[in-house]
């Protein structure tokens, strides 16, 4: 990856006239020595996979092995039909696909580092619903997945997209910036606002730390892909009001980096502190642990 700064990215696409996407795809086409119909045909699996993970999780009450979630999607689902959930249709859908496909990584299914395991439901959820609200043909949405990879790549090679170097806004908070980034240009953003979505969308999860109970990709994670979903569109939309980050995007990243390196380990991903220590989630690992071994 050519580009290390999200400013930088965005420069190149003003000045060519192009968009975040197609940099992106001319770059890895250049870097892999690939063409580059075929990088986006196997984008196009990829988001193929996304969509049946979106398929299987709604549709499934199936516990994962551990007891801790499954089935969550459906009952969101169950209570946005009936009218009883309050955050209006579009949030309410990503929110949906989120745990969808957070359950069905959860339930050992298959779905699509985005960029890691743990933070998977977002991207997904976000892009997908915007696309049956306004109708986007299935191309874009493939094409707007190279923004997002873009925008990842410089948050990996600037910070870090790894709970356990950075805690889970270097992942949740990582997606949640590529989804907001990817949203604006797949809807008619400026390459600009595209930049100010991924900024707001980091800011609003700066510190956030990594504590799964019992060490698993489950509690608090899928609930937080949600929580990543909904703060992207936020972002999105904040972008694409013209209201701008104060603070520069890549000024974000390196301050997402820094507060990283000032957490102590058992703030990132080492289930010794946050929710993953308190009585309940300790309770909660034994249990687990104990019935694996057989106890």
């Amino acid at each position: 990856m050519k580009y290390d700064s999200v400013q930088a990215l965005v420069n190149k696409a003003v000045k060519s006239d192009k968009k975040i996407y197609e940099l992106i795809i001319e770059e890895q086409s250049e870097q892999l020595e690939r063409p580059a119909e075929n990088l986006l045909q196997e984008m196009m699996e990829k988001l193929e996979v996304m969509e049946e993970a979106v398929r299987k999780g709604t549709q499934s009450t199936a516990k994962s092995t551990s007891g801790l979630s499954g089935g969550d999607a459906y009952r969101l689902k169950q209570a946005m039909d009936a009218g009883i959930t309050v955050g209006g249709k579009i949030l309410n859908k990503a929110l949906v696909k989120a745990l969808a496909v957070s359950e069905v990584n959860a339930c050992m299914g298959k779905i699509v580092a985005a960029p890691t395991a743990g933070s998977c439901g977002i991207i997904p959820a976000a892009l997908l619903t915007v696309q049956e609200e306004r109708q986007i043909p299935r191309l874009k949405v493939g094409k707007s997945l190279f923004t997002a990879a873009g925008i990842g790549m410089v948050i990996a090679k600037r910070a870090s997209i790894s709970g356990a170097e950075g805690g889970c806004q270097a992942e949740c908070g990582s997606a949640s910036a590529m989804a907001a980034a990817a949203l604006v240009e797949m809807v008619g953003g400026t390459p600009q606002m595209s930049a100010h979505a991924c900024a707001i969308a980091l800011k609003n999860v700066l510190g956030l730390i990594c504590d799964p109970v019992a060490g698993l990709v489950e509690v608090p994670c899928v609930k937080r892909n949600a929580m990543g979903a909904a703060n992207a569109l936020v972002a999105a939309d904040l972008a694409l009001a013209g209201i701008e980050s104060v603070i520069p995007v890549d000024e974000v990243i390196d301050a997402m980096k820094s507060v990283g390196n000032l957490m102590v380990p058992a703030l990132k991903e080492t289930a010794e502190g946050g929710i993953a220590s308190t009585p309940t989630g300790c309770m909660l690992a034994e249990k687990i642990f104990g019935k694996q071994a057989g106890i």
